[in-house]
């Protein structure tokens, strides 16, 4: 079988990734998931979790700086 293209992670929207990572989920539960490509499934996986989890880190010091900003200092 012959080794999945992907599409660079840095281009995925995060909905995309996240797309992207349940259909691997599914296809690697699946008895359709072939053994010789476990591997790169898995890789791709842990390339997807770690971008999408980087952009919710990032979005969650933006969206506490712009918070901060509307909190009234005593």
């Amino acid at each position: 079988m012959q080794k999945p293209e992907f599409t660079p992670v840095k281009d995925l929207t995060y909905t995309a990734a996240v797309a992207e990572l349940d259909s691997i989920l599914r296809t690697m539960q699946s008895d359709r998931c072939d053994i010789d490509l476990l591997a790169a499934y898995t890789r791709r996986a842990t390339e997807l979790i770690a971008e999408c989890r980087s952009r919710l880190t990032t979005t969650d010091a933006e969206l506490r700086a712009i918070l901060a900003d509307l909190t009234p200092e005593a």
